[in-house]
């Protein structure tokens, strides 16, 4: 902002003062987040704590400080490892464990979501839904598993209903949770604009909801990793928890090793890639981690 000071003096000059415009939002937001927020990210930051936690191991077993008895070493892992993928045991049994768990995963998405829109956007479905799922919700599925194996057997089938009833209820709670916190004014600014049922799901209904469906979905990620665990321990004839069932009666601690480091791999991976997607969905959101 410039203000022009005349005054004549003698020859008549003009003194002129210039004040600097004071700072707008677009130049304290940034300076804000970069005081208050969680910093710059680090490239490949999540995987720095395994390959910390992998090289203390390392050091560990060198040193002696571990019996190689009940902890093989990361050297011992890798050679049982190579060994089963030159027998072909390894390959097998992760394809088989994959299958179930992307069955189970699949299943238990759908049915999350279908129940969590019948229960989230009708007060009728609300009534019959919520409450059925948030019994199941209380009840681990541990404690069914007698009763699946009555009825369905100790085949695949079981183990997949397994884990998609694990999935399930982790997408519907976080999905249904989303829907009902939908401001009302939003409802009301679509009724006033006329919206069909259609356009307020796509508009309004969808992009409220997306945030909650992720956060279940990384949760679910997670739950049918656990549920896999779970049924490969009860009389299967194949996967990896058959494999470290099978490594635990030799006492061949790297074998079971060899499972534990899949099963991680898996779940870090997974969950890797919904977080990946989600960022991507939601790229118009700015957030602490953005």
């Amino acid at each position: 902002m410039t203000f022009d000071l005349s005054a004549r003096t003698g020859g008549g000059t003009t003194a002129t003062a210039t004040k600097e415009a004071p700072p707008t939002t677009d130049t304290l937001v940034p300076a804000l987040q970069r005081r208050l927020g969680r910093g710059k990210s680090i490239p490949f930051g999540r995987l720095l704590g395994p390959l910390v936690l992998i090289a203390l191991w390392w050091v560990a077993s060198a040193a002696g400080w571990l019996d190689p008895r009940k902890l093989s070493s990361p050297a011992s892992v890798l050679t049982s490892a190579q060994e089963l993928w030159s027998s072909g045991r390894l390959q097998d049994s992760v394809q088989t464990s994959l299958t179930r768990a992307l069955l189970g995963l699949l299943i238990g998405v759908a049915a999350g979501v279908v129940l969590a829109l019948a229960s989230g956007l009708s007060r009728t479905g609300d009534a019959f839904v919520d409450g059925t799922l948030q019994v199941k919700r209380s009840i681990p599925n541990l404690a069914l598993l007698p009763l699946l194996i009555l009825w369905l057997g100790i085949g695949e089938t079981m183990k997949v209903v397994v884990i998609a009833l694990g999935v399930l209820v982790s997408v519907y709670i976080n999905t249904h949770a989303a829907l009902v916190s939908i401001d009302a004014r939003y409802v009301e600014l679509a009724e006033a604009q006329r919206l069909s049922r259609w356009q307020f799901l796509r508009k309004v209904v969808l992009p409220a909801a997306l945030p909650g469906f992720f956060t279940g979905l990384r949760l679910a990620v997670t739950a049918a990793w656990l549920g896999l665990i779970v049924v490969e321990q009860i009389n299967a004839t194949s996967g990896i928890g058959y494999m470290m069932f099978q490594a635990q009666q030799y006492a061949q601690s790297g074998i079971i090793l060899v499972g534990l480091v899949l099963y991680g791999t898996f779940g870090f991976a997974s969950d890797a890639l919904v977080r990946l997607v989600e960022g991507r969905v939601l790229s118009w959101r700015r957030t602490i981690t953005a």
